[in-house]
């Protein structure tokens, strides 16, 4: 399949946390191989520290289906650009990044029904698109220390960079941010996989959800692992359909890192199923 169209966009409504400039948003676009004028549209959003890069795979199936696919690499959160302590901390900022390219690409010509899709942290992002929030107290207990955080593989001393770039107030004025409401009304149903930081969401924020939610996970992912993750997503949003797709498969199976093609196959299939349900 062609390689996709990128895009090197900016937002100025928000700030480049190194340079003070505007927010960089490089956009992925695949168009389909269809002839529709207003096809299905699918945004996609990758995991903490990895690049829609590692996403092809599913962008590929959908755009080979007849959608149209927006990809995003992250601001801060993306292993091209390198990282970034805000980019850890402020997850919100992701599903900003997905409903300012779905701006763009309204300017320039109509949308056909929008759909979201999102892998590890990206599945979170597509869950607030349909309305999850933060549960601030949690998430500031996480940030501030209270809270104990497990080293994260990609930037084991996020704390400290943070409070050095931050501060103790600074962290409570950056993370406070983070209880809003980042749903966008366009977006008509959201496909997750793997989906991180199930225990730092609003539960009730959850239970509002009434768009589709399909989740899918792997029986042997100890980086996000379904009892506090997937499992929570399903148990709070009415409706939600979750299936595990095997319980030797783990969270790095749905990159193209490793191995995993069987899960990576199982999961695009079904997710292509599902947007042909759910957009039309």
């Amino acid at each position: 399949m062609a390689e996709p169209e990128i895009r090197e966009l900016a937002d100025p409504e928000r700030p480049h946390w190194d340079t003070g400039g505007h927010r960089p948003v490089r956009a992925y676009l695949w168009e389909p191989a269809g002839t529709v004028s207003t096809p299905p549209l699918v945004l996609l959003s990758h995991g903490t520290g990895g690049s829609v890069r590692e996403m092809f795979w599913l962008a590929e199936a959908l755009a080979s289906d007849g959608n149209r696919v927006a990809a995003v690499d992250h601001h801060g959160n993306n292993y091209l650009d390198g990282y970034l302590p805000e980019g850890f901390t402020c997850a919100w900022e992701r599903a900003r990044d997905l409903t300012f390219v779905l701006d763009a690409l309204a300017q320039q010509q109509a949308l056909g029904p929008v759909g979201v899709a999102g892998y590890s942290l990206g599945g979170y992002t597509a869950a607030a698109l349909l309305g999850a929030r933060m549960a601030m107290e949690r998430t500031m207990a996480v940030f501030d220390g209270t809270v104990p955080m497990p080293p994260l593989p990609e930037f084991p001393d996020l704390p400290r960079a943070l409070a050095e770039r931050w501060g103790a107030d600074g962290i409570k004025s950056l993370v406070r941010l983070g209880g809003g409401d980042f749903s966008d009304d366009r977006v008509e149903a959201a496909f997750l996989i793997c989906p991180a930081i199930g225990m730092l969401l609003d539960e009730q924020s959850l239970a509002q959800i009434t768009r589709p939610v399909a989740i899918r996970w792997g029986g042997a992912d100890d980086i996000a692992p379904a009892a506090e993750n997937a499992l929570r997503y399903a148990q709070f949003i009415p409706g939600a359909e979750c299936v595990c797709v095997g319980p030797d498969v783990t969270h790095l199976d749905f990159t193209d890192q490793l191995g995993g093609s069987a899960a990576r196959n199982a999961v695009s299939a079904d997710a292509v199923a599902f947007f042909q349900q759910r957009l039309v």
